[in-house]
Formats: C-alpha cells, sequence, structure tokens
C-alpha cells in the first residue's frame, strides 16, 4: 500500500478510529490478523524497558510513554539498504495513524544501534530526511560514556541481532507494538505486512476496546473495508 492509497484508506476509515470498534475484544482481533497477516505476531509480556536520550540529550525513559500506544523500531542512520525502507514504512504508517484521533495516543520511537555516531542534530536530520514528523516521532541513542553495545543489548531483549561485520550490522526487521500500559502486545515482521493491520491494532490498544465488555454481535472490521474498495 503506497502512502497516497493509505491516506485515502484512512480518510474513508477515521470514522472507525474515532471511537472503539464495537463488538471488538483484543483476542478477536489478533485471530483476524493471524488469518489476514502472515507477519503479526501477537505478543503478551512486558516490554523490556529502556533507558536512553533523544537528540537534545534529554532522558527518554520507557516509562515516559506510559498512557501511550508505543510503535518501536530499531535502526542505525548509516544503513544503506533496510533501514530506509523500514524508516520510511514507519513514515507511511505515522502519516496515516496522524490524521486520525489517535495522533495524540501514539508515539513512534526508533533507537539506533549505532549510538556513537547517532547522536544530536543527525538525529532530527534522519527523521526529516525519511519523511518523519517530530511531533509524535523521537530517535534515541545512548547517553555518553555508556558502553557501544548499550542499544544493542536493548535490540536483544526484544528479540532482535545486530552482528557487526565490517563496517555495517547484520539485522532482521520488526516493528514492535507496545500498550498504554507498557506492555509488548505485537511484532509485524519484516517490511511486507499491510500497514491497515498495524493502524488497526494499534487502534484497539489505543481505545482499550478489547478491554470493554460488548453485549452487541460481533462486527468484523475487514468485511467493511473490503466492501468499501471491492477487494484489497
Amino acid at each position: 500500500m503506497n502512502i497516497a492509497r493509505g491516506a485515502a484508506l484512512m480518510a474513508a476509515l477515521l470514522p472507525l478510529l474515532i471511537m472503539p470498534v464495537g463488538g471488538h475484544s483484543l483476542e478477536e482481533l489478533e485471530s483476524q490478523l493471524l488469518g489476514r497477516d502472515k507477519y503479526f505476531q501477537p505478543v503478551d509480556q512486558p516490554a523490556p524497558a529502556f533507558s536512553l536520550i533523544d537528540a537534545e540529550d534529554r532522558e527518554s525513559d520507557l516509562a515516559d510513554y506510559r498512557g501511550k500506544v508505543v510503535i518501536l523500531n530499531f535502526i542505525y542512520a548509516s544503513c544503506g539498504d533496510v533501514c530506509p525502507l523500514h524508516s520510511q514504512l514507519i513514515a507511511q504508517l505515522q502519516s496515516m495513524i496522524n490524521i486520525s484521533p489517535m495522533k495524540d495516543r501514539v508515539a513512534f520511537v526508533s533507537i539506533t544501534t549505532d549510538p556513537s555516531h547517532d547522536r544530536g542534530r543527525l538525529l532530527t536530520e534522519y527523521g526529516e530526511a525519511q519523511g518523519l514528523d517530530l511531533v509524535n516521532w523521537t530517535f534515541l541513542t545512548s547517553p555518553a560514556g555508556q558502553p557501544e553495545d548499550t542499544t544493542r543489548k536493548v535490540a536483544r531483549a526484544y528479540g532482535l541481532e545486530f552482528t557487526e561485520v565490517d563496517d555495517m550490522q547484520m539485522h532482521g526487521l520488526v516493528t514492535h507494538v507496545i500498550d498504554r500500559e507498557g506492555k509488548l502486545r505485537g511484532r509485524f515482521h519484516g517490511l511486507s505486512f499491510e500497514a491497515l493491520s498495524l493502524v488497526t491494532f494499534a487502534n484497539a490498544l489505543a481505545n482499550d476496546a478489547y478491554a470493554q465488555g460488548h453485549s452487541e454481535p460481533y462486527q468484523d472490521p475487514w468485511s467493511w473495508i473490503t466492501n468499501l474498495f471491492g477487494g484489497q
């Protein structure tokens, strides 16, 4: 899904994203996603903590984001192949979410695995170059004086290995979704997952739809979307 099509789709979906999707539990939604997006992995565990700094050397802990859904990924600025593609995907997700009322309920966080290079103004310049909006996106690095592998250890805690080979780091791509209580609730693997899958999942977490009891029949948003657009 390209950015223009995603924006058009989100404009049509805006009424669904203003309030919790009625009739859905998180388990029902996860089942829907598992059946429709093979790159989605549900998770239910505390998100590994981190204590890092932003471009202005301000401390940033995972706990600071309590009350918001966090879309988290790991990249490094000098990566010339998959990291820019991952960042552009995050920018697409952000553009979709930020035209909805979720804008103030979702935070996008990228953590560099090359903290000795990725510091200060470079962190914001990278985001600007990739089309990321600083209004709710932050690029974090480790404080000065910490070991070079500090953020790679954070990535490992989230299940990702960044292995140094010559002047590069070999690594996979995962977009992590953390709920408002600081629990890791999902992983979207690679670059081929449907942006709408993650946005729908983030909406449920942002609105706590899954935590509310519903007596009305289950309503499938995917059928609504398919009927509206004539199929994916």
